[in-house]
């Protein structure tokens, strides 16, 4: 009987996992999962106008073994291997004070607080990156999903993803995991 249940549990999984495939693959041939799609136009439009081939100037290059030296190890896990920090766990998740965050691997001026709002999403969120120069982006067809992730052009650390349901002028929400940035208070 165990032997019984442990091959009908195997061959459900292995139907939704083909069902889950072929759905994903008909999304994506119907347009569903393409950045021209609704739901990334906004993004791809602002980003495409605004920073397509900018780059921070005096760009950091660090060894992996030189990152985990500098940088704690949850820093390094979102920084450097694209992980993502728990929501509303983070440091600045609820925070407004006025100041600007800075990139944690680099130092690099990202966001200032002017640009910060609620979004109840977890994560700090920003409206507009502090200039154009500052994030660069790259597709992210990770985990089943296409996202914008957000990198700091200084030194290519992952900060997160932008989306397209913030706040005006822009409509965009830079979801910001906290521990890849640093906050410095306004004086």
């Amino acid at each position: 009987m165990l032997r019984k249940n442990k091959i009908l549990t195997l061959l459900i999984f292995s139907v939704s996992i083909i069902l889950f495939s072929f759905l994903l693959q008909k999304a994506d041939n119907e347009g569903y999962l393409t950045d021209n799609n609704i739901i990334f136009k906004n993004v791809n439009s602002f980003t495409d106008s605004l920073f397509k081939g900018k780059n921070m100037q005096n760009k950091i290059i660090k060894s992996e073994e030189e990152w985990k030296n500098v940088l704690s190890p949850d820093q390094y896990r979102v920084l450097r291997q694209k992980g993502t920090e728990r929501a509303f766990t983070g440091e600045y998740w609820n925070h407004f004070e006025k100041g600007v965050y800075c990139c944690a691997g680099c130092g690099a001026e990202l966001f200032s607080s002017d640009s910060k709002f609620e979004s109840h999403c977890g994560w700090p969120s920003y409206f507009i990156p502090l200039a154009e120069d500052r994030v660069y982006y790259v597709e992210d067809k990770s985990y089943g999903m296409i996202r914008t992730e957000v990198l700091c052009s200084k030194c290519d650390g992952h900060l997160g993803h932008v989306f397209d349901d913030g706040p005006e002028p822009t409509g965009l929400r830079y979801c910001i995991n906290s521990v890849a940035i640093k906050f410095i208070p306004k004086k």
